[in-house]
């Protein structure tokens, strides 16, 4: 099912049979609601790529807004600092099986 303001397929994935959506993420009432799945044998895995998500979105804050790219990867890196350290909102996680999908 796509969802609003659906984001295109990344050019260098499209018709390839062993690309794998590993991560969904929507902005919902100011917070963030998302659905995942594990995809990596290792979970120092999923650090990798939130480091990766990191900079490609401090690269966008350098294109579109005041921020240098080094600016904005270090308010990112602090707030997540700061959000493991001291959570605003841990969540929850329910596996598909028991959401109905």
């Amino acid at each position: 099912m796509a969802g609003p303001n659906e984001q295109p397929l990344p050019p260098d994935v499209i018709g390839r049979d062993d690309a794998v959506e590993v991560l969904r993420a929507f902005g919902v009432d100011g917070g963030l609601s998302i659905a995942f799945q594990r995809a990596f044998e290792e979970p120092d895995m999923w650090g990798l790529m939130l480091v990766d998500i990191a900079r490609h979105a401090a690269r966008a804050y350098a294109r579109e807004s005041g921020y240098t790219e080094d600016e904005a990867l270090a308010r990112i890196v602090d707030m997540f600092e700061a959000e493991i350290n001291r959570p605003t909102d841990t969540g929850s996680t329910t596996p598909r099986s028991q959401q109905g999908h």
